[in-house]
């Protein structure tokens, strides 16, 4: 094990997603701009042992107090390394020194937050209070703003908690009747995220089961586009449980009591409809509903949910990301497509903005990926997909697999199947699903 990845052990950072914030506080400091490394970037620091490049450095040095050269030098297993830290005069030993006490301080500081939002949601005893209700709000913004851009182990034992707080409420008969609604669709959305998770790992019998509990908040709150929502998740569970046919019945059930609704809800649905009709290959269908969702989308005012954003809102981006895999399930492929396909990878290649979902991005590139190698142009294709393969274990979720899984099997049809390229990327594609690391560990 190289020293680099001892030392941050140590101090209880055991992923690059955990690196990365240390890094940033340590940049600033030093102030310096513009030198942050890519998350793959630092995930080859620590699993691979590459060495940083000379702009990483002297963050490098400053967040952790030892040289580089003693940062990039292997630490037999068993023994404890045994490196002098830079000190003294030294500003990047001072400034490292700074960092781990703030991070300490930022961790205590957690425990104590948690410690009194725990006091708070107990002092209410008689009647629930507005500032229960804050904190709560507070809670259910951040997970929804968080769950298309993180992992699903970075947030869901706080969203296992937040929904079992919001039920506790609604159970324990302190609640004004002012308040009820507002709970109720809090459970919702809560039951959704939940649901798409179980969804996300696989388990579509307990997702479809959180989804029903989200429609019965969602109808206690008389939120009809919540009610809607939910149909749009059953469709979403079915269409990535290979069930097509129920994708198509839950998205028209959708589409029908969306059809009075001005927010984006009613398009996801016209979305969900055209992928689940282009597995079943009624292209028919899929041109029909993708052009009611275009004609919509001139008219739309958004609501409720759009304001919330993440999962709750459809943006032009992910509606064009769905009009491509629609194409790409019906096995098109030509220029025109190949550059609509190109366009929703742009689409989602700013991670700054608010619309950006690592998933959605990884689904349109196997999109791309589909189309170039119905276009014929294998090596295209595999350039197109590499990003995903190369995406870490915790960010590899059902939907990512599914859609991987999908190139390989149009690898698998296509004339180029005995191609070098065409082998080698079938191969690696199946070793992809979630249970195999992206990269090697140790």
């Amino acid at each position: 094990m190289l020293f680099f990845r001892y030392a941050l052990e140590v101090r209880g950072i055991r992923s690059p997603e955990d690196a990365l914030p240390l890094y940033r506080q340590t940049a600033a400091q030093l102030g310096l701009e513009n030198v942050e490394p890519a998350l793959k970037t630092v995930e080859g620091w620590i699993y691979e042992g590459r060495k940083p490049q000379r702009a990483f450095r002297p963050v490098v040095v400053a967040m952790l107090g030892y040289s580089i050269d003693d940062l990039w030098t292997e630490v037999p297993e068993g023994t404890t390394p045994n490196f002098v830290p830079l000190t003294g005069a030294s500003s990047t030993g001072r400034q490292a020194d700074a960092g781990l006490d703030l991070s300490e301080m930022k961790r205590s500081g957690v425990m104590a937050v948690q410690r009194a939002k725990q006091f708070l949601m107990g002092k209410d005893r008689e009647a629930v209070g507005e500032d229960t209700l804050g904190l709560l709000d507070d809670e259910v913004q951040r997970l929804v703003a968080a769950y298309p851009r993180e992992s699903l182990s970075t947030i869901w034992d706080d969203l296992l908690e937040t929904q079992d707080q919001v039920f506790r409420l609604l159970e324990g008969g302190r609640v004004r009747p002012t308040q009820l609604r507002d709970l109720n669709v809090k459970g919702a959305v809560l039951s959704f995220l939940v649901a798409k998770g179980f969804n996300d790992m696989q388990v579509p019998h307990e997702a479809m089961t959180m989804t029903r509990v989200a429609a019965s908040c969602a109808r206690d709150a008389e939120h009809s586009g919540l009610i809607a929502l939910t149909e749009g998740l059953k469709s979403l569970i079915a269409y990535w449980a290979d069930r097509p046919e129920d994708a198509y019945h839950y998205a028209s059930q959708g589409v029908e009591i969306a059809a009075d609704l001005r927010g984006t809800v009613g398009l996801w649905l016209l979305g969900l409809q055209a992928r689940a009709a282009a597995v079943l290959g009624d292209s028919e269908s899929v041109r029909a509903a993708n052009q009611r969702a275009t004609d919509r989308r001139e008219q739309v005012v958004p609501d409720e949910l759009d304001q919330l954003g993440g999962l709750f809102t459809y943006a032009p981006e992910k509606q064009l990301y769905y009009e491509v895999e629609s194409a790409a399930l019906l096995r098109h492929g030509d220029a025109r497509l190949a550059a609509q396909a190109e366009q929703a990878v742009r689409g989602f290649s700013d991670p700054t903005s608010p619309n950006w979902a690592f998933g959605d991005l990884a689904g349109s590139q196997c999109d791309l990926a589909m189309i170039r190698l119905f276009n014929g142009d294998v090596d295209g294709s595999a350039e197109a997909i590499r990003p995903v393969l190369d995406l870490p274990a915790s960010h590899r979720n059902n939907g990512i697999v599914v859609s991987a899984l999908r190139v390989r099997q149009a690898l698998m049809s296509s004339s180029a199947q005995t191609a070098v390229v065409a082998r080698d990327l079938r191969a690696e594609i199946e070793a992809f699903p979630a249970s195999r690391p992206a990269l090697p560990r140790g």
